[in-house]
């Protein structure tokens, strides 16, 4: 990950600029360059693609300027067109391809990107500031107003801006900001309807998630993975494994006494051959790190929190212990293919309701986690079922073949990677389990117990009361918010609501957002 922070008007000094902008350092240890021109542009950089000088950003081109933290993924090609228009490129960085291409193409660019991005730039040409972020929101942007001349602001984390802006935003995924306006130019969950049968349907899943990973194997520094043992991490591994010369590294995280995956991922490595790691984490770690989490996150939701526990321990272990600095990930299977909770919808559009409105918050949950537990190390994260081109497909089949009527979750997924021994037929065919609660039981326990012994219930009921949005409604969820108030005071509506099932429907009233606690758990877990 890199990280930027941009002010569109000099009204502030350099050095106030400076101050603010590192609290964000972390995201790009490798060199750091303030610049001013018509504005102030900062930029911490992680070396991932082109790791010579001329990869440093901002990138200035005929009096403009461009920051970006993302992957421009087939940007060799692009660069060949751009050259044969006559440009010319100073080094083999990535993004050095943005100013060119929105030279050329203007912002009909941010549509044309197979990227995860966030950029901001200043057009010379027109004399004004654009930014934009990718469909899904992979990498983090936020904007605010400057308390002293109301100018918008951007940077990559909520944090670097709090101290310089009365307020501050999220920048909506697949939008860009131009004219002092917001617009739409992709709706990631806009789609066309499939028509096709169930083994057409399968083979597509499984050419596009091939694909999907293999470009995100493109690296000039060391590539691992996170591998928990359920179906998506374990898929990515097996699929990476096939194209790579070199055993992959993977690696997983639990509870000394009760890590149900664990030794799920054992399995998985032994089968793909793949260099593994296991990393145990203490009941002392998991409260100590608490602080220091949400700090990261900038968010006080319950289950974004314990899920990033164990995620964010064993990045900070790869960081500590080994030179990787990309890691490739599981998240937005679920969204896509569903829940347990959504075993309980009660028809085929309300199941794709929900799986279009889960796309659309992604940036806000499991996203949100992948990206802050992992920059929060200095290293980069991958998310292979996020690639427009997969999440697009998926969207479009029929929701009467995605929902679970096989008797088991997630089944043209499995299905799609059935045959050539992609993984153990345990694996492919295993019941999901919560990452919180896979990671161990006891963990999501500990919080629990912390939480219950830091307050009274006398003490809960008065000071869930302070908190009239976003109502803190266990103990836990109200530590979690305090501690969230205590760096990002007033700032809640980073977050829409807690991360729940969808209470609508029979089954899914629930007072805990695990999937531990539905009745439909059964072997998950085990």
């Amino acid at each position: 990950m890199c990280g930027f922070m941009v002010s569109t008007k000099k009204d502030i000094s350099v050095q106030e600029f400076e101050k603010s902008f590192s609290s964000i350092s972390y995201r790009g240890p490798d060199m750091t360059r303030i610049e001013e021109g018509k504005g102030i542009f900062g930029f911490y950089r992680l070396a991932i693609m082109g790791l010579e000088e001329s990869g440093m950003q901002p990138f200035k081109r005929d009096g403009s300027m461009l920051v970006c933290n993302g992957e421009i993924y087939g940007f060799q090609e692009e660069k060949k067109k751009l050259e044969s228009f006559g440009y010319t490129f100073l080094g083999n960085s990535d993004c050095e391809v943005l100013l060119p291409m929105f030279s050329h193409y203007g912002v009909e660019m941010f549509s044309r990107l197979d990227s995860e991005f966030a950029l901001v730039l200043y057009d010379s040409v027109e004399d004004q500031f654009i930014a934009a972020r990718d469909p899904i929101g992979i990498r983090p942007m936020f904007y605010g107003y400057s308390k002293v001349s109301h100018s918008i602001m951007f940077a990559s984390e909520a944090k670097a801006l709090t101290c310089l802006c009365s307020e501050v935003f999220p920048f909506p995924p697949g939008y860009y900001y131009k004219d002092g306006k917001f617009i739409c130019y992709y709706d990631a969950t806009s789609h066309k309807r499939s028509v096709e049968d169930i083994s057409i349907i399968c083979n597509g899943i499984r050419e596009r998630l091939e694909k999907a990973v293999l470009k995100r194997l493109s690296s000039d520094v060391p590539v691992g993975f996170l591998l928990s043992g359920g179906l998506d991490s374990s898929l990515v591994c097996s699929i990476a494994s096939r194209y790579t010369k070199s055993k992959i590294h993977t690696f997983a995280i639990g509870m000394s006494e009760d890590a149900i995956d664990l030794k799920y991922a054992r399995q998985v490595a032994e089968h793909i051959g793949s260099i593994h790691t296991e990393v145990i984490m203490t009941k002392e770690e998991v409260i100590s790190v608490l602080r220091e989490v949400i700090y990261h996150l900038e968010t006080w939701d319950i289950t974004t929190i314990r899920a990033s526990i164990g995620m964010y321990l064993l990045c900070k272990w790869i960081r500590e212990n080994t030179d990787i600095r990309v890691l490739l990930t599981g998240e937005v299977s679920d969204e896509l293919f569903g829940y347990k909770y959504t075993d309980f919808a009660p028809d085929a559009e309300e199941f794709q309701k929900e799986s279009e409105k889960r796309i659309r918050e992604l940036y806000m949950y499991d996203v949100l986690r992948a990206d802050r537990c992992i920059s929060g190390c200095s290293l980069e994260a991958r998310v292979p079922f996020a690639d427009l081109d997969f999440v697009d497909y998926v969207l479009g089949i029929s929701p009467e073949k995605k929902m679970n009527t096989y008797g088991i979750g997630k089944y043209l997924l499995r299905k799609a990677f059935s045959d050539d021994n992609y993984l153990p037929e345990g694996i492919l065919y295993r019941e999901k389990a919560a990452f919180s609660d896979a990671v161990g039981h006891s963990m999501v326990d500990y919080l629990k117990e912390y939480a219950n012994s830091y307050y009274s219930d006398m003490q809960f009921y008065d000071a869930k009361k302070k908190y009239l949005k976003h109502t803190p409604f266990t103990k836990e969820a109200l530590l979690y918010r305090e501690i969230f108030e205590e760096f990002y005071p007033g700032m809640s509506d980073f977050i829409v609501d807690f991360w729940m099932p969808n209470s609508n429907w029979a089954g899914c009233s629930v007072d805990d957002p695990s999937a531990r606690v539905l009745s439909n758990y059964g072997n998950s877990g085990r």
